[in-house]
C-alpha cells in the first residue's frame, strides 16, 4: 500500500500503474470536505515520491464517484475574511494542480454522478473513462456560485468555450453520451467493463501508445480563441444567458466573465481569476440563500426517510376548506392515489376544488403525463355534521 488514509487509497495494480480509490468512511457518498482534501494532498505526494510509479488510475469505493464539495462546509467557509477564503481556495487548487502535473499518464474512471469538485477531479486527469449509466456535471451555479476548482478554467481548454459555458451556466447534469460527444470523456463502456478498459488506457499511455503529455498540454495553456472570437463568444453568451438567469441569480454570467478574463492566461493565472470571482459571489446574500435552502431540504429528507420507515400506508386524505387552493392539495393526494375528502362549509366551494383539481388533471393528460382512462373524479355530496351545512367532496384517482 502505497498510502492510505480515511478516505483516499492508493495501492499498486500492475506494471507500474496504482489505484487511487476514493472511499469515504462513514459516509454513503464521496466528498470534497477538509478530510478528503487533505488527504488527497498526501497521497499525491506519496505518488510523487514513489519512482516505481508508472501510471495512476482514479476510481470510487461508491456508487457514485465523487458528488463534489461538502456544502456543510460552505457556512463557516464562506464566512472568512476575503483572503482567507481565497487562499484557502487557491491550496486546493494547488492540490488538483499537482496531480495534473505528475509525471506518468493519469486515468479517471467515472462509475457513477460526478458532480461539481468530483467532475473537476476528473478534469485534471489526462484520461477520462465513463460507464455508460454515469452523469457528470457543473451544479455549483444552483447554490449561487460556480465552480472553484478549476472548472471555469479546465472545461473550456477541454471542450470548447460554447460546450463549457452551456455546462457551467445551466448546472446541467449530462449523460454518459453527450460527455463522450463534446469530448469530456475519452471512452465510454458499460459499468462491468470500465476498471478493465481504464487500465488499459493507462497501460497503452505507459507504453508509449498514447502522449499524455499531449492530452495535457492545452489545459495549461490560454484559449485557442483570437480577440475577435472571443469577443462573439462571451458577448453573446452573457446576452443570452443573461436574458435567461434574470437579474437576480448572477452566478451564470459571472462564470462567463471568470472565464473570458481568464482566456488568455495559463492555467495558474486562470485559477486565480476564478478564485476572485469565486469568493465574490460567495460572499452574495444570494449564494447564502441558495446554500441555506439546499442544507434545509437535504435535513428535511433525512427526517422524511426516518418517518417513511415507521409510517404506515394512507388510505383516506382530508382537507378542510375546499376552494383553489384546496383542490391543489386534494389533486396531489389523488395524484398519488391516495382518495382523499375535500370539506367546506359553502357547496360552491367544493364545486371551486374540485373544478381545480380537474382542471390540474386535465393539464396532465394534455401533456401525455396521464392518460384519460385514470383521470376519473367522482363528486359526492355526503353529511359531514348535524348540521347539513358541510359539504364532502371525495375525489378518487383511479389506478
Amino acid at each position: 500500500m502505497i498510502y492510505q488514509g480515511k478516505a483516499i487509497t492508493v495501492k499498486p495494480l500492475e506494471g507500474g500503474i496504482v489505484e487511487l480509490n476514493f472511499d469515504l468512511k462513514g459516509e454513503s457518498v464521496n466528498k470534497f470536505n477538509r478530510l478528503t482534501l487533505s488527504e488527497l494532498r498526501a497521497a499525491v505526494d506519496a505518488i510523487k515520491a514513489d519512482a516505481s510509479v508508472k501510471g495512476v488510475i482514479v476510481t470510487s469505493g461508491k456508487d457514485v464517484f465523487i458528488v463534489g464539495a461538502d456544502i456543510t462546509e460552505f457556512v463557516d467557509n464562506f464566512q472568512l475574511p476575503d483572503e482567507e477564503l481565497m487562499a484557502g481556495n487557491l491550496e486546493a487548487n494547488k492540490i488538483f494542480s499537482d496531480f495534473e502535473d505528475l509525471d506518468v499518464p493519469t486515468v479517471a474512471a467515472i462509475n457513477g454522478i460526478a458532480l461539481g469538485g468530483g467532475l473537476e477531479m476528473c478534469l485534471a486527469a489526462d484520461f477520462r473513462v465513463m460507464s455508460a449509466t454515469a452523469k457528470v456535471g457543473l451544479p455549483e451555479v444552483k447554490l449561487g456560485i460556480y465552480p472553484g476548482f478549476g472548472g471555469t478554467v479546465r472545461l473550456p481548454r477541454l471542450i470548447g468555450c460554447d460546450n463549457a459555458v452551456e455546462w457551467i451556466a445551466s448546472g446541467k447534469e449530462n449523460k454518459a453520451e453527450d460527455a463522450l460527444k463534446v469530448g469530456a470523456v475519452d471512452a465510454v463502456v458499460a459499468p462491468e467493463q470500465l476498471q478493465a478498459a481504464a487500465l488499459d488506457l493507462a497501460k497503452r499511455a505507459v507504453a508509449g501508445e498514447l502522449d499524455h503529455k499531449a492530452r495535457r498540454q492545452p489545459k495549461l495553456e490560454k484559449l485557442k480563441l483570437n480577440a475577435i472570437e472571443q469577443m462573439m463568444a462571451f458577448e453573446t453568451a452573457k446576452g443570452f444567458v443573461a436574458g435567461q438567469a434574470g437579474p437576480n441569480y448572477p452566478a451564470p454570467v459571472e462564470a462567463i466573465k471568470s472565464i473570458q478574463k481568464a482566456a488568455n492566461f495559463g492555467r495558474d493565472k486562470a485559477l486565480e481569476v476564478e478564485a476572485a470571482g469565486f469568493v465574490k459571489l460567495a460572499k452574495t446574500s444570494v449564494a447564502q440563500s441558495l446554500i441555506g435552502l439546499f442544507l434545509n431540504d437535504q435535513e428535511l429528507k433525512k427526517k422524511a426517510k426516518k418517518y417513511d420507515e415507521v409510517a404506515k400506508d394512507v388510505k383516506l386524505a382530508a382537507v378542510l376548506g375546499a376552494g383553489i387552493m384546496g383542490g391543489g392539495i386534494a389533486y396531489q393526494s389523488a395524484l398519488k392515489g391516495t382518495p382523499i375528502l375535500m370539506k367546506d362549509i359553502r357547496e360552491e366551494g367544493i364545486q371551486m376544488g374540485l373544478n381545480e383539481a380537474a382542471k390540474l388533471l386535465g393539464k396532465r393528460v394534455e401533456k401525455g403525463r396521464l392518460t384519460p382512462a385514470k383521470m376519473s373524479v367522482s363528486y359526492t355530496h355526503l353529511r359531514a355534521h348535524e348540521t347539513g351545512r358541510n359539504l364532502v367532496c371525495r375525489l378518487l384517482l383511479e389506478k
